[in-house]
């Protein structure tokens, strides 16, 4: 059994040996099918009644799903709720909650989570996306390298992707975390901070580091590139993952599917998410330009490796509360339904 690698303390050890013993392996509550069944488009296996989506404006695959209806119509006896989210932390709040079935974060939302004892598993991932969050500063800031944020107030999403962005940074100019002082700010109140000066600094990612750059021409400190890589994890609900592994083999290809659209339909892409989120199309369209092809798939052993690194870099902090090893929450899935849930 391998959906998670070690056994956790009280009630949710007791959770996993029913599992094991009631499903043999972990996942295998749904029937194994073969692949010609997602090729065919086919929903396998026994679909839920109600599948809810937490989503960021960032998501870009999830954002083209929902827009075109193509959950809805694959399946057609499951109620499919979509959920926005200002940022990764609050998603997953909802998630650990049982408010949610299936979402989208950056790297450092699941390490918090998982610290917190929250019940969800890394069910898949997109690849890198270094270059799509920076450390910004206004035009004429007296802040021009990384050495130069000490003593400075800097605003960032606790707990979120730039969360680590921040971290590294300080780290790579020599600087200890206490030489700074972070204002936990969501990205819209962060924004509004760092216009009127209120911080000398912001931490952000896509389509928020887009829209400021177009709007305001910050300068950019750095990005992501030599110090984070901005994975996105989809992350699933215990129940989704143990009972539905077909749904989530189902919403990888569909994810994929989706990758393909915005990498191939780019004009049309562009319309779709800025008519749904209301971003200017110049907007949308530079931050589809650094965002690199995204397939869906299972987490990779140098993903986990990548991940445990952001966890350790946190816990060196004493910025959650206690070490954790990633790969205990990664969902792994039997060989039969690992062929089904890899990108085609």
């Amino acid at each position: 059994m391998s959906e998670l690698h070690s056994p956790a303390p009280g009630p949710r050890r007791e959770f996993l040996r029913f599992l094991a013993i009631t499903a043999g392996v972990w996942g295998l509550s749904a029937p194994v099918t073969s692949r010609s069944a997602w090729a065919q488009g086919k929903a396998v296996g026994r679909a839920p009644e109600l599948l809810r989506i937490g989503y960021q404006k960032s998501a870009v695959n999830l954002v083209i799903l929902k827009q075109q209806g193509v959950l809805e119509k694959r399946f057609p006896k499951t109620k499919v709720s979509w959920i926005e989210f200002p940022a990764g932390p609050q998603l997953l709040e909802a998630l650990s909650a049982g408010a949610l079935e299936f979402g989208l974060t950056g790297d450092a939302p699941p390490v918090f989570a998982q610290a917190a004892g929250k019940d969800l598993v890394y069910a898949g991932a997109e690849p890198s996306k270094p270059d799509s969050s920076a450390i910004l500063v206004l035009k004429d800031s007296p802040v021009r390298t990384l050495a130069d944020l000490k003593g400075r107030k800097i605003a960032l999403q606790k707990g979120s992707s730039a969360h680590y962005l921040l971290v590294r940074a300080v780290d790579q100019a020599g600087l200890q975390w206490s030489d700074i002082q972070p204002i936990y700010l969501a990205p819209a109140d962060a924004r509004a901070a760092f216009e009127r000066r209120s911080v000398d600094a912001w931490a952000i990612w896509d389509p928020f580091y887009a829209a400021t750059e177009l709007a305001i021409q910050p300068r950019v400190i750095t990005t992501g590139r030599g110090l984070s890589g901005n994975n996105s994890f989809y992350l699933a609900s215990l129940p989704l993952a143990t009972r539905h592994p077909d749904v989530i083999g189902a919403l990888f290809d569909e994810l994929t599917r989706a990758d393909r659209f915005a990498q191939e339909q780019r004009p049309a892409a562009i319309k779709l998410i800025s008519d749904f989120s209301g971003l200017d199309a110049g907007v949308v369209s530079l931050f589809l330009q650094r965002r690199p092809r995204s397939p869906v798939g299972l987490l990779s052993p140098a993903m986990v490796a990548d991940q445990q690194r952001v966890a350790d870099a946190f816990a060196r902090l004493a910025l959650i509360p206690k070490p954790v090893k990633v790969a205990d929450i990664v969902w792994r899935p039997v060989p039969a339904q690992a062929a089904l849930v890899s990108p085609k």
